[in-house]
């Protein structure tokens, strides 16, 4: 348990970004899974580009690592471009 309290106000703000985080990696994986669920070619790039803005966003904001969001809009162009 804290002792002092700044270390009370770290707990509290963690648990903010905590959920922050938690909110925002849950959209990434919905919109991602959304855009690799789709048949048609307009429904996937409109997904897509949904996916990758949202994957710009989460890197720039540092809470996924730039190579890792690289991969994941490299998997979902190859994807999209695979599409009819």
């Amino acid at each position: 348990m804290a002792n002092h309290k700044s270390a009370e106000k770290r707990i509290r703000s963690n648990a903010k970004r905590k959920e922050v985080n938690k909110k925002s990696i849950s959209k990434l994986k919905t919109l991602v899974g959304s855009a690799f669920s789709a048949e048609k070619k307009t429904d996937g790039e409109t997904a897509y580009k949904k996916a990758v803005s949202h994957i710009d966003k989460m890197v720039a904001k540092g809470r996924i690592h730039r190579n890792t969001g690289a991969r994941r809009k490299a998997a979902l162009t190859k994807h999209v471009n695979k599409l009819a």
